[in-house]
């Protein structure tokens, strides 16, 4: 073995003190690395890196339905995902092996392992064992097929290393206490029976519920390098929603979402009762709304919208790992130092902030999945794309990781966004922005625009292999009519596009910034974000039928209602 390498592990593997001897799952950890790294350092291929990251949680979840307690649970796990990496930092088997299909995404699928809840340490040490050889074992046959690929295929564009060389940092942060992570179920039963029983107000309404969630995340990260993290994260969250069916088969699902770090700072009743009652409201209208024909033009998408809109069709696009990928789109890859928004906007990705206006932000966060603080990226200024978020696999000219490495648990950690905040240094009012939508409409012929309230969500396509395209899912939209005619709200609207066309086409932003809290699902699972953003104009969307159901709405009348 190198000597150089022997004297570097031996550093790293020194730098593994027992920061907080209160907390036996780190030490066991620390310890179980470092005796497995000592024994593989005399294999024929040693791994140059390993790391344990293990996220343990205690979950409570109460959901009901028209009143009633539908399902009450309280789960606590711990989960180990282990990473080793053979080779080197600039060739090792997190390498893409082009032309592989499917089997290109290997280290995304998932490798998580269940780790004893206690801190016996023989029981622990036992599960860190056995996945170390588990994964050490398809680290080796992997590097192999990534030397053969490698020695075939064509010289890659992007010819970065495979792994950053980054700062080591230690931060240990003691567990909650017991009062600090109470949740009182009972109470919380009472609340989501009491919401959900809105929905019984409208008896064409057949699905209302509301549920809430809250997750106490204890998170543990060493490594081979010296790194050595415990830091606490809590997520509480509360939706409400209604779904009811028009005589043509069409579903319209209507949802709201609240979030904060700890159940007691969520909304009250009172507010949430109101936000319910209004979707009733709303859902009733929306049941014989007209149903939209495709189209081209002017729309308005509030803060909201525009928020799931820049996370799909932007934020995606600019992060890191994508760019090196051949198999790719790399959309904005080659569009470093140019305009690709007006030069009154700035976008920001920034794990760093827990809050906003006053609200809690999911997307919060002190050490990303790989060890690394985050820290706020500048991604594009006054218009102009200056930065990609990164985590520790570099691209060409960015060959550091800026804290955006992440993962759900069991899952290798790749890319990913964090908080996304968009600004605008020229802001207008509602009306404003209304006014210039309806001369928009005019300049291109128009009878109307349309304002896009609420959406559902969204999803998008970046690979080559398909077109690279978007589609948001809206649950609320109006029409904007020139001649001064009331707004018209209508349904079964999809909002599609690909991303460089729809940029090209925002002229304005308006000066009320919204959240949207969420959960986002790519190659490495499911974590919590949040968009940030002011309404947008935009000059040109596009927007198809959604698909519909062909059954009929229920023949037989809810039981609590009277038959018609």
């Amino acid at each position: 073995m190198d000597k150089r390498l022997t004297f570097l592990l031996a550093l790293h593997l020194g730098l593994l003190t027992n920061l907080s001897a209160q907390d036996d799952l780190l030490n066991i950890m620390q310890d179980e690395l470092k005796r497995n790294m000592t024994n593989l350092s005399g294999q024929e291929a040693p791994p140059y890196y390993i790391s344990y990251r293990v996220e343990e949680t205690i979950s409570n979840d109460a959901e009901a339905s028209f009143g009633n307690l539908m399902n009450s649970d309280e789960l606590h796990d711990r989960v180990l995902t282990t990473m080793v990496r053979a080779g080197g930092l600039d060739l090792d088997n997190f390498h893409e092996v082009r032309d592989e299909g499917f089997g290109r995404y290997f280290s995304y699928f998932p490798s998580g392992v269940s780790l004893p809840l206690g801190n016996d340490k023989d029981a622990i040490s036992q599960v860190l064992w056995k996945s170390t050889n588990s994964q050490y074992r398809q680290a080796c046959d992997r590097l192999a097929k990534v030397k053969a690929n490698v020695a075939v295929k064509v010289e890659a564009e992007d010819k970065s290393p495979d792994f950053t060389n980054e700062k080591t940092e230690n931060y240990y942060e003691p567990p909650l206490k017991l009062e600090d992570i109470t949740f009182d179920k009972t109470l919380w039963e009472e609340r989501v029976k009491k919401i959900s029983a809105v929905f019984l107000n409208e008896p064409d309404i057949f699905n209302g519920k509301c549920n809430v969630s809250y997750k106490i995340v204890r998170k543990y990260f060493v490594s081979s390098e010296g790194v050595s993290i415990a830091q606490n994260l809590t997520y509480a969250r509360l939706a409400i929603s209604g779904n009811i069916k028009s005589d043509d088969g069409m579903v319209m699902p209507m949802y709201k979402t609240y979030f904060a770090f700890k159940p007691e700072n969520l909304p009250n009743d009172e507010t949430i009762l109101k936000d319910a009652d209004e979707m009733v409201k709303k859902l009733k209208t929306i049941k014989t709304a007209p149903v939209v024909e495709p189209y081209a033009g002017p729309a308005i998408l509030s803060g909201g919208s525009a928020g799931v809109f820049f996370h799909e069709i932007f934020g995606h696009r600019i992060e890191g790992k994508r760019q090196k990928s051949e198999e790719d789109g790399q959309t904005f890859k080659k569009k470093i130092d140019e305009e690709v928004l007006p030069s009154h906007m700035n976008v920001i990705l920034d794990p760093t902030i827990k809050q906003y206006n006053g609200e809690d932000l999911n997307g919060y966060y002190i050490f990303d999945d790989e060890g690394i603080r985050g820290q706020k990226v500048n991604v594009v200024e006054k218009g102009i794309l200056k930065n990609f978020i990164m985590s520790r696999c570099p691209i060409q000219n960015f060959s550091n990781s800026n804290g955006h490495g992440r993962a759900e648990a069991g899952m290798q950690p790749v890319t990913r966004q964090s908080n996304l905040i968009v600004e605008t240094t020229n802001p207008l009012s509602m009306d404003a922005l209304r006014k210039k939508l309806i001369d928009e409409c005019k300049a291109q012929g128009k009878e109307y625009g349309y304002l896009f309230m609420n959406v559902t969500g969204g999803f998008t396509m970046t690979g080559r292999f398909i077109p690279n395209a978007f589609n948001v899912m809206p649950t609320e939209v109006y029409r904007i009519f020139v001649d001064g005619r009331p707004d018209e709200m209508v349904r079964g609207v999809d909002l599609v596009g690909t991303p460089l066309a729809m940029f090209s086409q925002i002229t304005d932003a308006g000066n009320s910034p919204e959240i949207f809290t969420g959960t986002c699902g790519a190659e490495s699972g499911m974590v919590p974000v949040t968009c940030i953003s002011p309404a947008l104009l935009v000059k040109q969307i596009e927007m198809q039928k959604k698909s519909k159901d062909q059954d009929r709405p229920p023949i037989l009348a809810r039981p609590d209602t009277n038959p018609k």
